[in-house]
Order: structure tokens, then C-alpha cells, then sequence
């Protein structure tokens, strides 16, 4: 969990590498069907670390790409 990291910053995040709005993506679509790839997971990855979530890694997100899942588990918010 971070502090500084809200499910309104994850979503906005994702959505900026996605080109999308935030709205436009369901807390249980798979972001890889949504255009997102292992460099921009990276990117979000790097990003959120500098962010607070030092322990955060590849495969934390990699191995179940869904919003709702990254917002849990960043956040200790609900999926």
C-alpha cells in the first residue's frame, strides 16, 4: 500500500498509456487486450516505485492485468 497512490492516480496512469479516459476502462478488463504491453508495464511499474511502491515488481502486475486487481494492489482499496 502507498499513500500517495489513489485508484483515481492508478486508473488516470494507466489510462495515459492506454490514450483512453480513465472512465473507459472496467476495473476487470484485461489491459493486455487493451493495447497494453510489457514496456508500458514497465513504465508503470518504474513510475509507481518512484512514487512510494518500492516493493512493487513485473510480475505483481504482469500476472493479472486488471485494473481492479492494480488498484487493490497499490492501494489496499477493494477490487
Amino acid at each position: 500500500m502507498n499513500p500517495t497512490l489513489t485508484p483515481d492516480r492508478v486508473r488516470a496512469d494507466v489510462a495515459e498509456l492506454l490514450d483512453c479516459e480513465p472512465a473507459a476502462i472496467a476495473p476487470d478488463q484485461d489491459l493486455i487486450d487493451l493495447g497494453l504491453d510489457s514496456m508500458r508495464i514497465m513504465t508503470l511499474v518504474e513510475r509507481w516505485r518512484a512514487e512510494g511502491a518500492s516493493t512493487l515488481e513485473f510480475p505483481d502486475l504482469a500476472e493479472r492485468p486488471e485494473l481492479g486487481h492494480w488498484t487493490a494492489l497499490l492501494t489496499g482499496g477493494p477490487e
